[in-house]
């Protein structure tokens, strides 16, 4: 009996242990921007490239480039043989020195005649004056204004001829129109080539744009100026870098079998920092509608538990169940549709074990 009245005693005056604090990780439910978009295959294009072509006739002397060399504006690309150039240029400078020596002689005879036209004119109460004589020095003097004008005109022929075999013998040497690299070149030394036939393939890499063809239903987000996120599609690159562009234009054609339209945008991208080459591909991420704010929570704060989605929000150190309703995921989190607010905290780690009114530390 006084054993058990010990024991009793013992268990009555024991004190009670305090509730342990768990200690757990916390995140915010907060408010995003919903921006639904689509992957979209696109590549990198040139805004400068193509065929350069020889603009006068004649045999490849010496080619300067080769397939992989880059050339500045300016720079020589391939020379063309121009002895006959050469000499058809001093042809024409000699024909333009004749001219001007041939309407040097007409002026002067010319003024000859006027000047023999004066001197008539002042004998007419003279004795010895003839209305003959000045009716045929009239003619004279008509006759030399006329080869005057025919000099004129000539020495313009010939300016024009010489400033023409200039112009071939400058074309001799062709050049780069634009900044870039040589792709693929079509000719050799002691190959003729006539206007227009294609010397070299060019194409100008610091310029790059992207085109992609996107479906007409899917226009409508892609107005001139809009930002684009997109991501380089290659195999050295592994990152995955989310890149910006912006849409410059959206051609007005439809392709009719694939109801697309193309569209270009702009990127600030440096080919050579970041090794772009022309055709790379480029996953985009082209907006599906308008941007809306949607109430989110990280992925790791939900629980299911009995088919129900619940989170442990805390308050004052203390939990409490919240069932909620979830909608579509965005990343690593949830919409919310209903059950909790901006701003409740949701444990995100050390949720398995909690209970409602546990008291927790973060």
């Amino acid at each position: 009996m006084f054993s058990v009245f010990l024991i009793s005693t013992f268990l009555v005056n024991t004190p009670t242990p305090a509730q342990q604090v768990t200690k757990v990780s916390v995140d915010k439910v907060r408010v995003d921007t919903l921006k639904q978009t689509l992957p979209m295959i696109g590549r990198l294009i040139t805004t400068k490239g193509g065929v350069i072509a020889a603009r006068i006739s004649g045999p490849i002397a010496e080619m300067k480039v080769k397939v992989g060399d880059r050339v500045e504006q300016g720079d020589v690309i391939a020379l063309l043989i121009d002895n006959s150039l050469d000499w058809r240029y001093q042809l024409a400078k000699a024909e333009t020195n004749q001219a001007k020596a041939a309407i040097n002689r007409a002026r002067s005879s010319y003024n000859l005649r006027l000047q023999e036209l004066q001197r008539l004119k002042q004998l007419k109460k003279s004795a010895a004056f003839s209305q003959a004589r000045l009716e045929d020095k009239n003619l004279e003097v008509a006759k030399a204004r006329s080869t005057v004008a025919e000099s004129q005109a000539s020495l313009i022929r010939s300016e024009a001829n010489q400033k023409l075999a200039a112009i071939n013998l400058y074309n001799a040497k062709i050049t780069a129109p634009f900044s870039g690299v040589v792709t693929k070149t079509h000719t050799d030394v002691g190959a003729y080539v006539n206007v227009g036939s294609p010397v070299i393939h060019l194409i100008d890499d610091r310029s790059l744009e992207i085109e992609v063809n996107v479906p007409a239903n899917r226009i409508s987000g892609l107005n001139p100026g809009a930002n684009i996120s997109f991501r380089l599609e290659t195999e050295s690159d592994q990152s995955q870098h989310i890149l910006s562009a912006r849409v410059r234009a959206v051609v007005p054609d439809e392709n009719p079998l694939t109801r697309t339209r193309k569209v270009r945008l702009v990127t600030n991208l440096s080919a050579q920092e970041n090794s772009l080459v022309a055709n790379q591909s480029v996953v985009l991420a082209i907006p599906l509608g308008e941007e809306n704010k949607v109430l989110t929570v990280h992925k790791d704060a939900v629980i299911n538990r009995k088919g129900k989605n619940i989170v442990f929000v805390v308050k004052d150190g203390l939990t409490s169940i919240r069932t909620i309703e979830l909608g579509e995921p965005i990343g690593t989190r949830f919409i919310v549709l209903s059950g909790i607010q901006s701003g409740d905290l949701v444990v995100i780690r050390g949720n398995e074990r909690l209970q409602q009114g546990q008291k927790v530390s973060h």
